[in-house]
């Protein structure tokens, strides 16, 4: 399941993408638009400014804004970022150590095609697919 993090960090992308053309936009006015906690943006952003999703601005006219166009951006990336982990069973997750099971086990082969399915999904849907 995609976390509340995961699914706010797309909202912010996306509001940023549609309001490209203001330059740097405040994200008060993105969590006013959104519904979202400012607060709770404020732990996301340093996780897509850290990882140059986003170019962000202190002070005056500061604000945040997209390092690439819209059509740059896979949904996948940013949950990747966000979640660190989209397997759908943890001895799929990147990290997991390999099963003792795995030899014998008769749904891996089913959950292996279920992660293919969702990363090819995520990877071919851009921010600009989503405007």
């Amino acid at each position: 399941m995609i976390s509340t993090r995961g699914r706010y960090a797309l909202r912010v992308m996306l509001d940023l993408a549609q309001n490209q053309g203001e330059g740097y936009v405040p994200m008060k006015d993105v969590a006013a638009r959104q519904n979202l906690s400012l607060k709770y943006l404020e732990q996301i952003l340093p996780t897509l400014t850290k990882n140059k999703l986003v170019a962000g601005v202190q002070g005056k006219g500061g604000g945040y804004r997209l390092t690439k166009e819209p059509n740059e951006y896979p949904v996948g990336e940013v949950l990747r970022l966000m979640e660190k982990e989209l397997a759908p069973v943890s001895c799929l997750a990147a990290d997991a150590q390999e099963c003792v099971r795995k030899e014998q086990c008769k749904t891996v082969k089913f959950w292996a095609g279920l992660n293919n399915v969702i990363n090819d999904y995520i990877d071919n849907v851009y921010l600009s697919d989503l405007l």
